[in-house]
C-alpha cells in the first residue's frame, strides 16, 4: 500500500507579511492621491487585521511624509446583531487610535423593507440586504472624504467558498487580507496582540445567532486543507479518502453534532460535495467582482 503525502499547509514570518500587506495597502491609496482608507469594523479577527495592518501602514508613511493617510472605521449595527460585537468594535477603534463612527442601519432596513418586502422576506436575503446597506454607507463616506473602501475578507471566504454579499461586503476597492487563510488571519492577530479577537467565532452578522459553522457545517480549517491539498496536486478523489482531510472531518462532525443537536453531513463526501459546489460559486462570483488583493510570495515547506 503506498503511503498518502501529507497536505502542508503554508508557514509565514509573520514581521514581513505585514509590512508586505502594509506597502500594498499604501501603494493602493498613494496611486490615486486619495487621503486614506475607510472600512467596517464589526469586532470580529478579520475587519481588526486589516484595521490593526492599514493603521501600522499609515502611521509608517505619516512619519515621511508631508500629506498623511487617514484611517477611519464604521461601526454598523444592526437589530440582529449581539450588542458584543458593538462593544468589541469600539475597543479595536480605540485601541488602534482611530477615528469611528457608529452608523445604526436598522433603519434603513427597516425602510426597504416596506418599500419590497418580497424581495427580503426571509432570512437570507434580509441579511444580505443589511450587507449591502453598510457597503452603501461606507462607498458615501469614502466618497465624501475622498478615501477607498478597504475589503475586510479572508481567503477561505473569498475564494473557498465565496461567503460573502457581492454587492455588500465583496463591494471593496482592494483586498488587504485576501490571500490569508483564517488561519493565517488568527496568527496575524496575535502577533499584533489582539490574542483576545483570535479565536473568536466567525459569524457574518446577518442573522441572529448566526455562525459560519453552523451555516457551513465545516471549519475554515477544512476548507484550507482540502484547497492546499488541490493546490499540491491531490485530485478530488485522492482528497476524499485523505487521511488529514478524513480525521478533521469526523473531528468537526461530532463538533457540529455537540455544537447544534443534529449532523449537517453524513460523510466526508457529502461535505466535499457542499464545499466543491460553494467553490464554484466562489470562482464565478471573483469573476465579477475582482479588486486588487495581496498576494503572498513564498514557498510551502
Amino acid at each position: 500500500m503506498v503511503e498518502m503525502k501529507k497536505i502542508k499547509l503554508l508557514e509565514v514570518n509573520y514581521e514581513k507579511l505585514a509590512n508586505e500587506i502594509g506597502e500594498f495597502i499604501i501603494e493602493q491609496i498613494t496611486k490615486i492621491n486619495f487621503s486614506g482608507g475607510i472600512l467596517g469594523i464589526s469586532g470580529g479577527v478579520d475587519s481588526t487585521v486589516t484595521a490593526a495592518l492599514a493603521k501600522r501602514a499609515f502611521d509608517k508613511y505619516n512619519l515621511n511624509h508631508e500629506k498623511k493617510l487617514d484611517l477611519v472605521g464604521y461601526l454598523l449595527p444592526s437589530s440582529v446583531n449581539n450588542p458584543e460585537d458593538l462593544v468589541d468594535g469600539k475597543k479595536v477603534a480605540n485601541r488602534l487610535g482611530i477615528r469611528f463612527e457608529i452608523v445604526d442601519i436598522q433603519p434603513l432596513v427597516k425602510a426597504y423593507s416596506e418599500i419590497d418586502f418580497e424581495t427580503v422576506k426571509n432570512n437570507y436575503e434580509r441579511g444580505n440586504l443589511m450587507s449591502e446597506i453598510r457597503a452603501l454607507i461606507l462607498h458615501r463616506k469614502a466618497a465624501l472624504e475622498k478615501k477607498l473602501v478597504i475589503g475586510t475578507g479572508n481567503h477561505d471566504e473569498d475564494f473557498g467558498v465565496g461567503y460573502y454579499t457581492l454587492f455588500g461586503d465583496g463591494a471593496v476597492h482592494f483586498s488587504p487580507i485576501s490571500d490569508l487563510s483564517k488561519r493565517l488571519v488568527r496568527g496575524m492577530a496575535r502577533y499584533l496582540g489582539f490574542e483576545d479577537l483570535a479565536e473568536r467565532v466567525p459569524t457574518a452578522g446577518l442573522e441572529t445567532g448566526q455562525t459560519d459553522f453552523g451555516d457551513l457545517g465545516y471549519s475554515y480549517d477544512f476548507v484550507e486543507l482540502v484547497f492546499a491539498g488541490k493546490a499540491q496536486g491531490f485530485s478530488e478523489d485522492e482528497l476524499r479518502k485523505h487521511f488529514q482531510v478524513e480525521e478533521l472531518f469526523g473531528k468537526e462532525k461530532l463538533d457540529y453534532e455537540k455544537e447544534y443537536g443534529k449532523i449537517k453531513f453524513q460523510n466526508l463526501g457529502e461535505a466535499l460535495d457542499d464545499l466543491f459546489f460553494r467553490n464554484g460559486i466562489a470562482e464565478n462570483k471573483a469573476k465579477i467582482i475582482s479588486p486588487p488583493s495581496f498576494k503572498i510570495l513564498g514557498e510551502i515547506k
